[in-house]
């Protein structure tokens, strides 16, 4: 019989933030599979695990991906784990993940850590609705792509960013998105963790001047249904009524529907949309 991939959520800084589930898999699976070794060798030692491990990282996921699998499906038992938090979030696991479900290899999840949730929940902002970014991507025309999609979100944005990056990518979030509640975290569970509950604007000058220490986390408030709603009203408003209606029969809408969608996207009636339709056929 095939082995079984575990996904092991590790401390994100308190190496008390493990579960006793965890602990006993690490110690009974064949294999442990760590982002960084160096980074897992200090919690295996901490709690004297003596798993062999091998690494698998962002540069040989799929190569070492299915070496994994031989292994696994040789019906040797493998924990996944990453330098800090749950395997999958913003990490290659992703891949193993994937590759096992082609290959009928059963995988699970041991929960525990994971610095986006710790951030939302210490961030005093909305937690009901949230979109996790993580790191924003490097290449231009995508990172450019993510962040206008981002301004119109309604829900609480969770963004990663290293210290060295952290006020260029506030200046670039504060030009893109406008002026916003933000809290910026930073060593998350660790002896100088704070929640830094600012704006853009502040915390833009607050960084510049005094420097950052520390992986972040930024949770951002989100765009407000009011304010989205009045820019896309004034969006529609810059089109004749013509034109909006050819916006919707275009696309297949019928006249009756289009309308009623109209009024919608102007906040007015319907009578008022048909009473400027007729004034225009006339």
């Amino acid at each position: 019989m095939s082995g079984k991939l575990y996904l092991c959520a590790t401390p994100i800084g308190n190496l008390e933030d493990i579960t006793l589930r965890v602990l006993r898999t690490l110690r009974e699976v064949d294999l442990i599979a760590a982002e960084d070794t160096r980074n897992t060798i200090r919690l295996l030692n901490h709690y004297e695990i003596k798993t062999p491990m091998t690494s698998y990282h962002e540069y040989n996921r799929i190569e070492k991906a299915y070496e994994l699998t031989d292994k696994l499906r040789d019906g040797q038992d493998i924990a996944l784990v990453t330098d800090a938090g749950t395997p999958g979030i913003s990490d290659p696991g992703e891949d193993l993940v994937r590759i096992c479900y082609e290959q009928g290899i059963e995988v699970t999840s041991l929960p525990g850590a994971a610095a986006c949730v710790t951030a939302l929940t210490l961030s005093g902002l909305s937690t009901r609705r949230f979109s996790f970014e993580a790191f924003l991507p490097k290449e231009k025309k995508e990172r450019a792509a993510v962040l206008e999609e981002m301004k119109d979100d309604t829900r609480t944005l969770i963004v990663y960013e290293a210290p060295h990056h952290l006020t260029a990518t506030l200046k670039e979030l504060f030009s893109v998105l406008g002026e916003r509640r933000i809290t910026v975290c930073r060593e998350l569970t660790k002896k100088h963790e704070t929640a830094f509950r600012t704006t853009f604007a502040d915390a833009i000058a607050f960084y510049g001047e005094n420097g950052v220490r520390g992986e972040c986390v930024i949770v951002i408030e989100g765009q407000s249904r009011r304010a989205l709603l009045q820019r896309q009203r004034e969006s529609w408003e810059s089109l004749t009524v013509g034109e909006h209606m050819a916006y919707y029969t275009d696309s297949g809408m019928d006249r009756k529907s289009a309308m009623k969608q109209v009024a919608k996207d102007r906040g007015v009636g319907k009578r008022e949309i048909y009473s400027l339709l007729l004034d225009k056929n006339e």
